[in-house]
C-alpha cells in the first residue's frame, strides 16, 4: 500500500512539474525565489528544469512501483533496495530538513539575513517540501516491505546456515 501511495505523490508531483513546464503560471509564486523569477521570464531554460524534475519525480515513482510490480523482480534485489533506500533517505533528508528550517522561520527562531517572502516559505513548510517528506516517508515503508517481502528464509533469521564438513 505504502508503495502505491508513494508513486501517487511521486506522479502527481511529476504532473505539477509538466504543468509548469508547458508554461502554466498558477501557483509559480508559491515557489518564490530564484526559481519563480526564471518562470515568470520564460524561455529555454525553465521549460528544461522543470521537465527534469518532471522526469525526475516519474522516475522516483517507478522506482516504488517496480518494489511491488512483477516487472521489478528483473532489477537485482541489492540494487533495488540500495536505490530505494537512498532515494527515501534524500527525500526524507531534503523534504525534513527543508520544512523544520522553514517553519522555524516561520515562528522567529531563526532570522535570516536576507528578506523573505513568507508566502512562498508557508506553502515550502506545508505543501512542497512537505510533498517531498511525505513521498520519502512512503517510499521508505514500501522499501522495508518490499526487504520483508522477498528476503530468504536465512537472510530473516539474521545469519546464513552454514554447512560444515
Amino acid at each position: 500500500m505504502a508503495a502505491y501511495a508513494a508513486v501517487v505523490v511521486a506522479f502527481a508531483y511529476a504532473l505539477m512539474s509538466l504543468y509548469w513546464a508547458a508554461g502554466g503560471h498558477a501557483l509559480v509564486s508559491t515557489i518564490g525565489g530564484y526559481v519563480e523569477q526564471v518562470a515568470r521570464r520564460g524561455g529555454a531554460l525553465p521549460v528544461l528544469i522543470a521537465l527534469a524534475a518532471a522526469l525526475a519525480k516519474v522516475a522516483g515513482g517507478l522506482l516504488a512501483l517496480a518494489l511491488v510490480r512483477p516487472w521489478g523482480r528483473m532489477i537485482p534485489r541489492g540494487w533495488l533496495l540500495s536505490g530505494s533506500a537512498g532515494a527515501s533517505a534524500l527525500l526524507v533528508a531534503y523534504g525534513g530538513l527543508t520544512v523544520l528550517l522553514g517553519a522555524l522561520v516561520l515562528v522567529g527562531v531563526i532570522h535570516p539575513a536576507g528578506d523573505v517572502d513568507r508566502t512562498a516559505l508557508r506553502w515550502h513548510v506545508g505543501v512542497w517540501d512537505l510533498w517531498f517528506l511525505v513521498w520519502g516517508i512512503l517510499l521508505a515503508l514500501a522499501t522495508v516491505g518490499y526487504r520483508h517481502r522477498t528476503a530468504t528464509p536465512a537472510r530473516r533469521g539474521g545469519t546464513a546456515r552454514r554447512v560444515h564438513r
